[in-house]
């Protein structure tokens, strides 16, 4: 599955020759990923196998920019079926009434020369919280690269409150977010230098 998206992979700062234009990336599926890890007596860490993102622009501007992900839950890969099963089930992810994870963002600011913050609204279980996702951008200037961020939540803000038997789990969920694409049209992402 191919994913066209409009993304923060940015060229140096330069001015586009016509600001009507939003740079429009695509994304390599095989070489992107949606990972958790969670800190527990037993490893719980996993990725997800079906997914969809989209970052867009009105303009250059950094500014401009939403980010949307949407993950079917259902698709929780840990390795273990008997994991699998318990993560889609009722306690936690609760699959059957809560098919998919999402995160809007409602606001972006560049944090550092390559850093950059989605402040957003991220829903699990039918939960919605506000959370920060922050990305590194690698390969500026190349007009292909790297997007990874991170993500940190408490699970049990989002009513997963209950455990595993004879396994202990922290409270603490960590969402790792690797996207790796290429500029396919329009002007690079205005950056601050």
């Amino acid at each position: 599955m191919r994913i066209a998206v409009v993304c923060l992979l940015a060229s140096a700062v330069f001015p586009s020759t016509s600001d009507s234009q939003a740079p429009v990336f695509e994304f390599i599926p095989v070489e992107s990923s949606i990972k958790f890890d969670v800190e527990a007596s037993v490893a719980i860490v996993g990725k997800f196998d079906k997914w969809d993102s989209t970052l867009t622009f009105t303009s250059p501007e950094l500014s401009t920019a939403v980010l949307d992900i949407k993950i079917e839950a259902g698709s929780v890969d840990t390795g273990s079926g008997i994991k699998n099963g318990k993560l889609e089930g009722k306690d936690f992810f609760d699959v059957k009434r809560n098919p998919f994870i999402t995160f809007h963002s409602t606001k972006v600011e560049q944090a550092g020369p390559d850093t950059v913050v989605f402040d957003g609204d991220f829903t699990i279980r039918g939960v919605t919280k506000q959370e920060k996702l922050t990305f590194t951008v690698t390969g500026k200037g190349t007009g292909a690269g790297t997007i990874k961020g991170t993500m940190a939540f408490d699970r049990k803000q989002y009513g997963m409150n209950s455990g595993i038997p004879f396994i202990k789990i922290a409270d603490r969920v960590e969402v790792s977010i690797d996207l790796k694409g290429k500029r396919v049209s329009g002007p690079p992402v205005v950056f601050k230098q």
